[in-house]
């Protein structure tokens, strides 16, 4: 740590002590403190300093580089309280995608506690008592059972859920009888590997989900980063963006072998409802709005076997961008035959590599749609593309085809000419190519 920071924090330790012990300071307890590391990221971390005589009060401070303070002092004495973790908590191991992700939000910094987890039981008590700004640390290994998140973060203070790739997320469910929509219902396990429900602000970081009927279920959470995970072997889809959980972002992630029972419902990444599901995720004046969801720098595939990314018509302004797709074992079930369907409004998709090989189905590589569910939106326009490039195997038709110019009149979809197409039976896309 850089000195300036350290003389910052000695003078915040001098204030806090002088107000906890006047007036008495001679005759008063001795006071100690000690500075646990509360999360870590590339260039510092964040930590809280807990200061305690009698009573005790605590601060939280960030940090640049990698070492804690030396030379703490307290009233001039050494800050003699408990000793800092050993280890602080494990960066997200997370793929590198072949092009540069790009500028994504960062998620702010927690500052709370750390708690430490090692079995399913200490995991489902961690979740039901978290609070905003804590930090939940998975150890290696696997954790059985439905995991239910269901209490909020806050903006300023989101909650973490984290751990290495080798703590893995297994449900062995479904099971019990099943409510008409699905909500948190005592006696149901859904059989989803990691379900968010009406849980804004969360970061999941770095740890698998695997062997689950759904892998991550994000219902009514606005805010929740998914960074780093490895969802994989899912019956059906393996994220899923739903009940207007908007203004989320996935991304440096895997998702692959999803689809393994359903295989028509097998999305890699899922945002939003169709129309015909909006009777129990509407949530937003009858319509599922997960709008401004952003998924970055992903590795999607193989054996997606329905789309890698499907965007649910009524929602509006996502991003889609330097993710790369491996189209083997899409299976073209329930018109699965794209890397992404676009039935939503106003997303940009740039700077993605996908390609195509047997075994699989394949039409195109982007298509979209325009269901007239909602009346009032004109689904399926307004989406733009840009420097994306296209390996369409031999098989695939257009790289991006749009499957109607009449109806996006009043906002129609853009390609770019920087987008590229290799390996296709039609061309680059059906419409006009803007320069």
């Amino acid at each position: 740590m850089r000195h300036r920071t350290l003389t910052g924090l000695a003078a915040a330790l001098l204030l806090i002590s002088a107000s906890a012990a006047a007036p008495a300071l001679a005759a008063g307890p001795v006071l100690t403190a000690r500075i646990v590391q509360t999360s870590v990221w590339n260039t510092g971390y964040g930590a809280e300093v807990v200061v305690a005589a009698g009573g005790q009060q605590s601060f939280g401070f960030n940090a640049d580089g990698a070492g804690l303070p030396s030379g703490c002092t307290v009233d001039g004495l050494p800050c003699a309280g408990g000793p800092a973790p050993t280890s602080p908590i494990p960066s997200s191991p997370t793929p590198s995608p072949s092009r540069s992700p790009g500028p994504s939000p960062s998620p702010t910094e927690p500052t709370g506690t750390v708690v430490d987890v090692s079995t399913a039981d200490q995991l489902d008590a961690a979740l039901v008592e978290a609070l905003p700004g804590q930090t939940i640390r998975l150890a290696a290994g696997e954790y059985h059972g439905p995991f239910l998140i269901r209490r909020p973060g806050t903006a300023g203070r989101p909650i973490t859920l984290t751990g290495p790739r080798t703590s893995v997320l297994v449900n062995d469910g479904p099971s019990g009888a099943a409510p008409p929509c699905p909500v948190p219902t005592t006696g149901w396990d859904p059989g989803y590997g990691l379900w968010v429900f009406a849980a804004p602000y969360w970061n999941l970081t770095g740890f698998t989900v695997r062997d689950a009927k759904k892998g991550v279920v994000i219902d009514g959470s606005p805010h929740v980063v998914v960074d780093g995970l490895h969802v994989h072997h899912t019956d059906e889809e393996g994220v899923h963006f739903r009940r207007s959980s908007a203004d989320g972002v996935i991304r440096d992630s895997i998702v692959e072998h999803t689809g393994l029972t359903q295989p028509g419902y097998g999305e890699g990444v899922y945002i939003g409802s169709a129309g015909s599901n909006w009777g129990c995720h509407g949530n937003s004046d009858g319509v599922d709005r997960s709008d401004r969801v952003q998924v970055i720098g992903n590795r999607i595939g193989p054996y997606v076997s329905a789309e890698h990314i499907d965007v649910k018509e009524g929602t509006f302004d996502g991003v889609i961008r330097a993710n790369t797709f491996d189209g083997r074992g899409i299976s073209g079930r329930n018109s699965a035959d794209s890397w992404v369907d676009v039935k939503g409004i106003g997303y940009t998709i740039d700077d993605n590599t996908g390609t195509f090989a047997t075994p699989g189905t394949f039409a195109n590589g982007y298509e979209t749609h325009n269901p007239t569910s909602t009346p009032a939106f004109a689904n399926g326009c307004g989406n733009v593309w840009r420097a994306n490039t296209a390996d369409l195997g031999g098989v695939g038709a257009y790289a991006i085809r749009v499957t109607s110019t009449s109806k996006c009149a009043g906002n129609p979809n853009v390609v770019y000419a920087s987008n590229s197409v290799r390996n296709a039976t039609a061309g680059l896309t059906n419409i006009a190519v803007t320069p």
